[in-house]
């Protein structure tokens, strides 16, 4: 099923992932996908909220994982951009965080497809600049 949501700013993409935050359960994986500079850490800022990570958060860049204990339900947050082959995913303990007692939330997960289980939610954060500097269709597709 598909959803698609256009926001006109960062509080706009902020509040729709915190929504998502809010409805995550144990186990999912959610996969996030778009350019540089598209609002990815925006979202998963809002989706930590809707977890109810009170702690700032950043894109775990250079760390691949960010791990957040202080919501609901543990928060694992991956940056998969610098990851250089799908053992490295292994030595982060992803195997048992995707599909464990927390949720998985993954940006550039396109990059490490072949290990992403079948169920997980996949968004993609897409810019118009003819609709406007802020604007972004953020497109959700659960299996």
């Amino acid at each position: 099923m598909e959803q698609v949501f256009e926001s006109l700013s960062r509080e706009d993409t902020y509040e729709f992932a915190k929504k998502m935050g809010e409805k995550a359960a144990p186990g999912q994986v959610y996969c996030l996908s778009g350019d540089l500079g598209v609002g990815k850490t925006v979202f998963a800022q809002g989706f930590g909220a809707g977890v109810g990570i009170t702690e700032p958060m950043s894109s775990p860049t250079f760390t691949i994982l960010q791990e957040y204990h202080e919501g609901r339900l543990p928060l694992y947050h991956y940056d998969v951009y610098r990851v250089g082959d799908i053992d490295e995913m292994e030595e982060t303990g992803f195997y048992e965080y995707a599909g464990g007692d927390g949720v998985t939330l993954i940006e550039w997960a396109e990059l490490i497809e072949e290990i992403i289980p079948r169920d997980a939610v996949h968004i993609t954060i897409e810019k118009d600049v003819e609709k406007g500097f802020d604007y972004r269709r953020i497109v959700v597709n659960n299996q």
